[in-house]
């Protein structure tokens, strides 16, 4: 399974008296799909991941923005609880089986932990935590874009070589694909360009 990229942060003072207004900051610093500039869904889940949710609600029809989605989680305020406000953002998306961009909505999950939620997680995963996606969005398929990697280069960097030795065709096909022309470059400008999205 593809690993996720995170962003988390830590803010001074935090309490569950504060909790909800910053989670409500947090979320308008999302930047979030301009086909769907609003949030889809919001999970109030208590105790931690292994319990039940207390409360799920579908979105989509309210077209809730921060302030709603903030309104809504303060329903349920408890010290050991965790929000979690799920929407989704563009992103440049690389078909390796068809070789063409498309940029297009992708999931991003946002979550408040409570200073009690999960035995205290926020001291380690942060006081708001965005799941960003599939990591590859930011750092490229298997060390593709890795130092020293190049169109043309004879030899793969030592930090590509789990990709290049694959021998699955679909990715030979993609490295093929990428030492022609511009692609690479190409490669490195939209991923730049989801990198760039980071910095919401």
């Amino acid at each position: 399974m593809a690993n996720h990229a995170y962003l988390r942060v830590w803010t001074r003072d935090f309490s569950m008296e504060t909790m909800i207004p910053e989670f409500a900051r947090f979320l308008t610093t999302a930047p979030l799909s301009a086909s769907h500039e609003t949030f889809e869904e919001l999970i109030v889940q208590a105790v931690d991941p292994g319990e039940a949710p207390i409360e799920e609600w579908n979105l989509r029809p309210l077209k809730a923005g921060p302030a709603q989605v903030a309104a809504m989680a303060a329903q349920h305020l408890n010290s050991d609880t965790a929000y979690i406000a799920g929407a989704t953002w563009d992103l440049w998306s690389f078909d390796i089986e068809t070789l063409k961009w498309q940029r297009k909505p992708q999931p991003l999950e946002l979550t408040c932990h409570g200073p009690d939620y999960d035995d205290g997680i926020a001291a380690s995963a942060g006081h708001f935590q965005a799941d960003l996606g599939f990591e590859h969005f930011f750092t490229g398929h298997g060390g593709l874009l890795a130092s020293g990697s190049s169109s043309n280069s004879s030899k793969s960097s030592k930090s590509s070589e789990p990709f290049n030795s694959s021998e699955h065709p679909v990715e030979h096909t993609f490295r093929q694909w990428m030492a022609a022309g511009n692609n690479l470059k190409e490669y490195h400008a939209k991923t730049r360009e989801n990198i760039q999205q980071l910095f919401f």
